[in-house]
């Protein structure tokens, strides 16, 4: 399963180089410009791409991504439009890993079966549930591994070896490092986490660790991979510049293709 996942990493590794991870909320702040928005991370160098579903409860999420929720929510985009959306994303990047980062609500309201048939009906290579904690994530694991989709698990800095252990079991496709407790946001910069941690992983053999959290500029993601990490995610900081760019589109996709230039330029 996950080959795309594979085959991304197997590339890297050849190329010497780590992955960079965009994340950014789908129809944020519209459909359309999402779309726009979404098409510049893939053409400027984006690896693989981490997509998050308009929710009114992100409680993962610090203010940042709360915001780009609510921008989503008051254009009335709905998760079915989301799952349109990402045909449309498939059909442009085909090869490219794509990865959903949402809630459990959003899961349930279909049913856990029905929700993974539909995201290997539209070529989602992951899903992470970032509310359901390890000893609840059975239902969802084995539903996600019976429709071919990559269950994503957090490891955060203070987990213990059992916790690494049980995770590194459970995850494919990668691992979702965290460089510091709390909630998304660059508000606190990003800590790397001792490189004993990441080997832990490796040696449970856990699924390539991507850190995340308060990435936001290139030395964090040079950082990130000199201690070990296969690649960095990058979430608030992507969406700041949409933020700061909502009345002149032009300018927000040049910018976003700049920061997304510089940051896998850091991967290499």
């Amino acid at each position: 399963m996950n080959t795309r996942y594979d085959a991304m990493f197997h590339h890297l590794r050849e190329q010497k180089q780590g992955a960079f991870v965009p994340f950014v909320t789908i129809g944020d702040p519209n459909l359309s410009t999402s779309l726009r928005i979404i098409k510049t991370l893939i053409d400027n160098g984006a690896d693989a791409l981490e997509l998050g579903i308009p929710f009114s409860d992100p409680v993962a999420d610090g203010p940042t991504i709360q915001a780009a929720n609510i921008r989503a929510l008051d254009a009335g985009v709905t998760p079915s439009d989301c799952f349109e959306l990402l045909r449309e994303i498939r059909l442009y990047a085909p090869n490219m890993p794509i990865g959903l980062l949402l809630y459990s609500n959003l899961v349930m309201a279909k049913g856990i079966d029905n929700f993974y048939a539909l995201m290997n009906e539209i070529s989602v290579d992951s899903v992470l549930v970032a509310d359901v904690p390890l000893r609840e994530c059975k239902p969802f694991r084995q539903a996600a591994v019976k429709y071919n989709v990559a269950p994503i698990f957090i490891a955060t800095p203070n987990a213990s070896d059992d916790r690494l252990r049980e995770l590194a079991s459970y995850g494919r496709g990668y691992t979702y490092l965290l460089s510091r407790a709390g909630v998304t946001g660059t508000e606190t910069v990003a800590q790397m986490p001792a490189q004993g941690a990441i080997k832990k992983l490796l040696n449970y053999h856990a699924a390539p660790p991507l850190l995340g959290f308060g990435i936001s500029q290139p030395e964090h993601v040079k950082e990130a991979i000199a201690n070990g990490a296969a690649g960095a995610i990058s979430g608030s900081a992507v969406v700041n510049i949409i933020e700061q760019h909502l009345d002149d589109e032009s300018s927000m996709l040049k910018q976003l293709g700049e920061f997304i230039e510089n940051m896998k330029q850091a991967t290499k």
